[in-house]
């Protein structure tokens, strides 16, 4: 059996208001993680569109106000003039008024040639006319790529110590052919994005805190009115139930009025209750008829088990011969059945029977075939004549259609010799003195009480001093382990052969010792019946 972690049986425990609480609290923060996770990045994107769109506008508006002819002028010579100054003044003034970080022209070659820079004389980092500085963060590609007329405006996201966290944007500053001749170039601070979104990522996270926990205890409160509280009813009542609080089943009433699936689940609770009640009387009537029922079985077995000869020695005044027999039915009541007996003092007759089916019908069968057969056996004649008497007693009114298979042998005595009739029955196994049990195998004749006016066969055999016979009923041949595998013939033969020479009753203990082995946890499936017969001789 699997073991259940501690954990879940710990939340196995818990009852449904803390797991119903458990849950809205995890679904609420589920809810404010999402809410707000989304909301900050479309915020984010329309703060960096909006940031966007400023500085290409700027870069733009600086851009046009600048003559792109006199860029050519202020590379070679490298001199400032009046209108220099004005440019720079006015640019200055768009980064003042649009609150961008950095506004500055550069021309992009191998490295970026400054032209103006807004920037505020004496500031760290403020390059002045003809100052060079390298491209940083992959500005090279798109610097060069805005130098060109009708560019596609492309923004360049870099992030460094120097900087800082910039967003920059580049439009080209045409002359008056039309030419890029420098790059207007503005860098606006993503810090304050940054900034303006933590703010406002705690104003919705707050809000929605304050929303989603209004919301669960509405919720909550509603599911606990129409889910919990009848649940709660449902489980008192079957807890009274249980506990023997509600002594009359029939007085049992619904108390759920919801309504819904709830109240149906409460009435067909309530149904339930009375099949219980009307269940446990019946169940009463049929226990105690069962157990009535039981005893009778129980009587039915001490009856069949003392029709058997079991007591041994059985003839313990008689040193010619030694047997043993056992029978082992696969229910209260089985259809074997053996028998032996003298049928005079020199004669021996030696039966082994099995009736089909099963149960009562079987046994009581038996005891009819074993009283027929014993009676007509002791007036004399051979096994052929005997079965053949019993075969047409049995078949007159067999409306039940049973029939049993047997084994008749009548051994003289004094001389060994036998005389013995198979009517469908097991063949019988042998051990000459010294040898080893092998299966003696004939033409059977068929079942007692199949077809009335039937002949059976019969044929001799000797027996000499320190033989052995084995004989059984198909139960031994057909038990079957767990994978439906037979035991079979061969089996059973090894087993005698193990230990040849024992007792009767050693031989048989062997043989079912063996066979319990075989079979394993299986259930018996039939009844196993074996005889021994050991013939010693009149010395």
């Amino acid at each position: 059996m699997k073991e259940e972690s501690p954990r879940r049986s710990i939340f196995k425990r818990i009852k449904l208001r803390p797991k119903m609480l458990i849950a809205l609290a995890m679904l609420s923060i589920v809810l404010i993680v999402v809410i707000t996770s989304v909301v900050a990045i479309v915020y984010r994107e329309n703060m960096e569109k909006r940031y966007s769109d400023m500085a290409f506008q700027t870069a733009t508006i600086a851009a046009n106000l600048i003559d792109g002819d006199q860029i050519a002028r202020y590379r070679q010579t490298g001199e400032k003039d009046e209108y220099y100054e004005t440019v720079r003044q006015r640019l200055q003034m768009i980064r003042s008024t649009t609150g961008v970080k950095y506004l500055y022209v550069v021309i992009p070659e191998d490295v970026q040639y400054y032209i103006w820079d807004t920037g505020d004389e004496g500031d760290e980092g403020v390059c002045d006319l003809g100052d060079t500085d390298e491209f940083y963060g992959g500005g090279d590609v798109v610097m060069h790529g805005a130098f060109q007329a009708n560019a596609e405006q492309t923004m360049l996201i870099t992030n460094d110590d120097v900087y800082g966290y910039l967003a920059s944007a580049y439009v080209a500053v045409l002359d008056s052919k039309g030419e890029p001749a420098a790059l207007a170039s503005v860098d606006v601070s993503l810090d304050e994005i940054n900034r303006q979104l933590r703010n406002y990522y705690l104003w919705i996270l707050g809000l929605s805190v304050a929303v989603v926990l209004v919301a669960g205890i509405l919720y909550y409160f509603y599911i606990k009115r129409i889910l919990i509280k009848p649940i709660h009813t449902l489980d008192e009542d079957a807890r009274m139930l249980v506990s023997d609080q509600i002594t009359n089943l029939s007085e049992f009433k619904n108390r759920v009025h919801t309504g819904d699936e709830l109240e149906s689940l409460g009435e067909t609770f309530d149904h339930m209750t009375r099949e219980l009640d009307e269940y446990i009387r019946n169940l009463a009537a049929v226990t105690k008829e069962k157990e009535r029922i039981g005893a009778e079985l129980n009587v039915a077995t001490q009856i069949q088990a003392d029709m058997l000869p079991r007591i041994f020695p059985a003839f313990p005044d008689r040193n010619e011969f030694d047997l043993y027999a056992t029978m082992d039915p696969a229910k209260e009541v089985g259809g074997d059945f053996y028998d032996f007996f003298l049928v005079d003092d020199d004669h021996i007759a030696l039966v082994m029977a099995d009736v089909s089916g099963k149960g009562v019908p079987a046994a009581l069968f038996m005891v009819i075939a074993k009283t027929l057969i014993k009676n007509r056996t002791l007036m004399g004649g051979g096994p052929s004549e005997i079965l053949a008497d019993v075969n047409s007693q049995l078949c007159e009114g067999n409306e039940a259609e049973l029939f049993v298979t047997v084994w008749l042998a009548i051994i003289e005595i004094s001389t060994g010799k036998g005389l013995a009739a198979n009517a469908g029955h097991e063949h019988p196994a042998l051990r000459h003195s010294g040898g080893e049990f092998e299966l003696v195998e004939y033409r059977h004749s068929p079942a007692v009480a199949t077809i009335d006016g039937i002949r059976f066969r019969q044929h001799d055999f000797q027996l000499n001093p320190g033989d052995s016979l084995y004989v059984y009923t198909d139960g031994v041949a057909e038990a079957t382990d767990i994978h439906n595998e037979l035991y079979g013939s061969e089996r059973m033969i090894r087993a005698l052969n193990k230990t040849p020479e024992v007792t009767p009753k050693e031989l048989l203990k062997i043989v079912r010792e063996d066979i319990d082995a075989f079979v394993g946890e299986a259930p018996q499936f039939d009844d196993i019946t074996m005889l021994n017969f050991v013939y010693k001789g009149k010395e």
